[in-house]
């Protein structure tokens, strides 16, 4: 077995298939900036390497793929004038990237927790296998953050991707399937035996192929129907993305189906407790996503990020959630109501002439 980025990822060469484990369970395998200059490098190394067929990513422990990223190490570099929160959202972005656009097929077992940059690294394989433990979420407002890693391009093509990424809630495997973000369902056992195939399998000289056959043997469906797709009707009608989210609100608030008014009522709460700002912003961010290409939401997405960390929501939603563990961000502003054009529109404001943009390379190197 080989360790890479001390230890925090592991990674086992087997049959020609790469497994890459996420090596940090006592922190839900949150990735630390080594990890993903690790996972780049790796990557980079096996799309031209011909003993290298497949790649597998799970996560270590029983609980989780990836809860997402290390949070507590980037404000506290954004508090001492470091660069890490710079640098990390620069290397992420682009292993992101390098993933969505990777030459070999990657299977991505996410049978546990997957949140925020696990959803990043995971998202652009074309093997997304959920479980009966997958618990996956983007709940970046609830900390005064925006759904980045790709969220931009990946929520605002799921017919319920505005509604998940304004509220983060997390949903389940077959929920996941429904919203178009992940492809098929193993139980525990099957992901066993497809892991035990793969150590046996006689690789033909189509990869992508034999995975694809593969899967296909070892799928089958969850035992629970999805939760969302008897609300689509209602999440269409409130979360319409010319409203503003104060007119989703209040749209939520005037719902009058008994089928669906506890619904409304419990998300419009739940609305009025994330970062109002990042709310607005997360909004327009998917808006503008549906109409971009990838690599173009990720540009986008790091200008948006870089502002998070001057404008205060993100500091402080970290230490009410994470740190503090309160629960009671004080947002600025704390209302709707009280949010200015021009706040957001800074959001999304030019930073870099777009030739030296840290990720205008990104078509060159990945395609």
């Amino acid at each position: 077995m080989q360790q890479h980025a001390n230890g925090e990822i592991t990674v086992e060469l087997r049959n020609r298939v790469a497994h890459l484990t996420l090596n940090r369970p006592q922190a839900l395998n949150a990735l630390s900036y080594e990890m993903v200059v690790s996972m780049a490098t790796l990557f980079t190394q096996w799309s031209t390497d011909d003993a290298i067929n497949a790649v597998v990513m799970r996560g270590a422990g029983e609980k989780s793929f990836c809860a997402g990223g290390d949070i507590r190490a980037l404000r506290d570099s954004a508090l001492n004038n470091g660069t890490l929160h710079h640098d990390f959202f620069i290397d992420e972005y682009r292993l992101d990237y390098q993933l969505h656009r990777y030459v070999k097929p990657v299977i991505c077992l996410l049978d546990g927790i997957v949140m925020g940059g696990g959803m990043g690294i995971s998202q652009g394989s074309g093997f997304r296998i959920v479980g009966p433990k997958t618990k996956m979420a983007m709940p970046e407002t609830g900390i005064g953050l925006f759904p980045d890693v790709g969220g931009s391009y990946f929520l605002s093509r799921s017919s319920v991707g505005l509604y998940l990424g304004l509220t983060g809630l997390m949903i389940k495997a077959s929920d996941a399937l429904y919203a178009n973000l992940a492809d098929r369902f193993m139980t525990s056992e099957s992901i066993a035996a497809l892991v035990g195939q793969l150590d046996s399998h006689k690789w033909s000289n189509k990869p992508a192929s034999d995975v694809a056959l593969m899967i296909d043997e070892h799928a089958t469906s969850p035992a629970d129907a999805p939760t969302l797709a008897p609300l689509q009707s209602a999440i269409a009608l409130h979360f319409a993305p010319q409203k503003s989210v104060a007119e989703m609100i209040a749209s939520l608030e005037s719902e009058a189906r008994p089928e669906f008014q506890p619904w409304a009522a419990n998300t419009a709460a739940l609305l009025k407790t994330r970062s109002p700002t990042l709310l607005e912003v997360t909004r327009r961010q998917l808006n503008r996503g549906s109409k971009m290409t990838l690599a173009e939401c990720f540009r986008m997405e790091l200008g948006i990020v870089y502002h998070c960390f001057e404008h205060g929501d993100l500091m402080e939603g970290i230490r009410a959630v994470i740190l503090d563990k309160d629960n009671d961000p004080h947002w600025n502003p704390a209302t709707l109501a009280e949010l200015k054009p021009e706040a957001i529109a800074g959001f999304f404001a030019p930073r870099w002439d777009p030739n030296h943009h840290p990720l205008a390379n990104l078509e060159k190197l990945f395609g």
